[in-house]
């Protein structure tokens, strides 16, 4: 990413965060300048922080480092928002990991996506294509989520607008019979990249999770190694419910990474923090908008001064 990419991505991710920051720093900040360090400031840091849905054990660290730094009264508002950043940055910095899957050995390299209906799987799936093909691969999406109508047209959709083919079946059909047939023609059709979509119906666990499996399995039947990546698509909007997709899909399916998408749309962006840190999976990806190019790879750093409302990267 160029230096204007990365800055305009930067104030894309702030103002995205912008909900989270102001839920987060405004009395924080405020009651750190207004005088020196109390326990009452400490105990107001804790509760914004929980209210952020960081979680009671990054909470605690994080307040544990800002009574160790004993802040003055002359403290000014970037001096707090700047220790609060790497307080953060240093919960998130080992569970970061990228994204690349032309820079994969495996040709074509196989992506599955999974995740709940309605976390903004389909659309992530679509903004990849185009970020793949805008890139000259040549692109596969796969439309494994048989049940619902409306998720394959709008996969559909995505394909066409980035140029990638677009696989699907009936309704009803089987989903791991499609996989193993598309993944056949892209391996013979010298493909670079295969997107599997899939379908997330939290009602029946066992149902859903029997499906993904099915689906991995065919994969491996065609390589041992596929899928190449499984991606989770989380949805920062529904706050802690989260970990509880996260403990769902994440050692079932074999989780490589996570995805956190509308991370604009609520005041609890820092949700990110306990999921990362619950899953065995890094975080890779991050949305906060509906546009292509506002998806982007996961920099605990960049987030971090993000979240807390600091207007430029370090």
């Amino acid at each position: 990413m160029t230096d204007t990419a990365k800055k305009g991505w930067f104030s894309r991710l702030t103002d995205g965060l912008s909900r989270s920051s102001k839920q987060m720093t405004d009395q924080v900040v405020g009651a750190f300048v207004k005088e020196p360090l109390s326990e009452a400031a400490l105990e107001g840091l804790e509760e914004h922080l929980l209210e952020s849905d960081l979680g009671p054990a990054a909470t605690d660290r994080i307040v544990a480092r800002f009574r160790d730094l004993r802040f003055g009264a002359g403290a000014d508002e970037r001096e707090v928002k700047e220790a609060l950043a790497e307080a953060v940055t240093a919960e998130l910095i080992n569970h970061q990991a990228t994204f690349d899957p032309l820079g994969d050995p495996a040709r074509p390299c196989v992506v599955l996506f999974v995740g709940v209906n309605g976390s903004g799987k389909t659309t992530t799936l679509g903004k990849i294509a185009s970020d793949l093909t805008g890139k000259g691969a040549k692109v596969m999406v796969v439309a494994c989520d048989t049940f619902r109508a409306a998720a394959r047209e709008q996969l559909k959709v995505w394909a066409e607008r980035a140029g990638a083919t677009f696989e699907s079946r009936r309704d009803g059909a089987d989903p791991a019979g499609l996989a193993f047939d598309a993944y056949t023609r892209a391996r013979a059709e010298g493909f670079d990249v295969v997107l599997i979509d899939t379908a997330g119906r939290l009602q029946n666990k066992s149902a859903l999770m029997d499906e993904l499996l099915k689906i991995v399995r065919v994969l491996k039947k065609i390589d041992p190694d596929a899928p190449h990546e499984t991606l989770l698509v989380l949805d920062a909007t529904v706050g802690r419910n989260a970990l509880e997709q996260e403990k769902v899909f994440g050692r079932t399916a074999y989780v490589s990474g996570v995805v956190m998408t509308k991370l604009d749309g609520t005041a609890r962006g820092g949700v990110l923090v306990p999921v990362a840190q619950a899953s065995d999976a890094p975080i890779k990806l991050i949305g906060v908008g509906e546009g292509v190019e506002d998806l982007q790879p996961f920099d605990a750093r960049a987030f971090a001064r993000s979240l807390v409302g600091l207007e430029e990267a370090a």
